[in-house]
């Protein structure tokens, strides 16, 4: 396996990592998957790490039940003292999320803790993960406010992403809050692109609300 990642063949580039795991999740191959993630737990090698969270999260991407399994290996690595795996396992318990969303919300303090102290990358998968979480019924009306609470003090440059990736999900009264928040916001947006973007979304807001 160590001998397919990029930094064993010498590479400065993703390409390897990213075959790799397009092989490994189309053959739904998971024995890989554990070897990927023992090497991950074992190599003092920070290029070594770096390969194989890029690899595992990119089979989430492709294949998401094939590292679902994992997901008490990613919360663990939230606490690591590397940045590059905590962002790296933030992304894998997103797409994870989708599949295994009982095991993700039983976790949710630990990734709310990452999400409100991490980087811009764990952030933004931390809001994917409340989005995905919010699609099910049984857990909505406890994810809102949490999702309510990322908006309302998320940076007001990650505002129109974020607002742009709930808006396809929003449910009935829940549009209501959520354009009281977006409106609230918009005028502290730095930039006219920005301020247009959430005009979008307020506009498509508005014609759901119609209909």
């Amino acid at each position: 396996m160590i001998d397919k990642l990029a930094s064993t063949l010498g590479r400065n580039d993703d390409l390897p990592n990213k075959a790799l795991a397009r092989e490994i999740a189309t053959s739904d191959d998971i024995n890989s998957v554990g070897e990927l993630v023992d090497l991950l737990k074992t190599s003092r090698d920070k290029k070594i790490q770096s390969d194989c969270i890029k690899t595992l999260y990119e089979i989430g991407y492709l294949n998401p039940q094939l590292i679902a399994g994992e997901y008490k290996f990613f919360l663990e690595l939230l606490r690591s003292k590397n940045n590059r795996l905590v962002w790296g396992a933030m992304i894998a318990l997103n797409v994870i999320s989708k599949v295994r969303a009982e095991d993700i919300y039983e976790n949710l303090a630990d990734i709310l803790k990452a999400t409100r102290e991490g980087s811009v990358i764990t952030k933004d998968n931390g809001i994917g993960v409340l989005i995905n979480l919010y699609t099910h019924e049984g857990y909505r009306d406890k994810i809102f406010p949490l999702l309510m609470e990322q908006l309302r003090n998320c940076q007001s440059k990650q505002l129109p992403l974020y607002a742009e990736r709930f808006l396809p999900v929003v449910k009935g009264r829940d549009r209501d809050e959520f354009v009281k928040l977006l409106t609230a916001r918009r005028e502290e947006l730095g930039r006219e692109s920005q301020r247009r973007r959430i005009d979008r979304v307020l506009k498509k807001l508005k014609e759901i609300t119609k209909n």
